[in-house]
C-alpha cells in the first residue's frame, strides 16, 4: 500500500470511480454519477484534461483523461501513455 501523496489536499478534490477497489460500487449517488461525500479523490495535479489522481481509501495512483475542455489533441490523449520509441 502507498503511502498518502504529499501533494494530497482535501480541498482538492475529483469524483472519478478508483479503477484498483471500486469502493464505490453500490453508492447510490455515485452510480446517478453525482458528488458524495464518501467516494471522492484527491486531485494531486492536472495537465489540461488530464487528471492525477489518488484514492484515499486504498491509496492507488493513477492517471484519468476527462475529455473536459480542448486542452489536448485526441492524438495526444490515445499516445500519452507510449513510451518514447528512441
Amino acid at each position: 500500500m502507498l503511502p498518502l501523496d504529499p501533494q494530497a489536499d482535501r480541498g482538492r478534490r475529483a469524483w472519478v470511480s478508483c479503477p484498483n477497489c471500486n469502493d464505490s460500487r453500490g453508492c447510490a449517488p455515485c452510480e446517478q454519477r453525482r458528488t458524495c461525500s464518501d467516494h471522492w479523490r484527491y486531485l494531486l495535479s492536472n495537465t489540461g484534461s488530464l487528471l492525477h489522481l489518488q484514492c484515499p481509501s486504498c491509496t492507488h495512483v493513477w492517471v484519468h483523461e476527462s475529455g473536459f475542455g480542448a486542452t489536448r489533441s485526441l492524438w495526444n490523449r490515445i499516445t500519452s501513455g507510449r513510451p518514447d520509441p528512441r
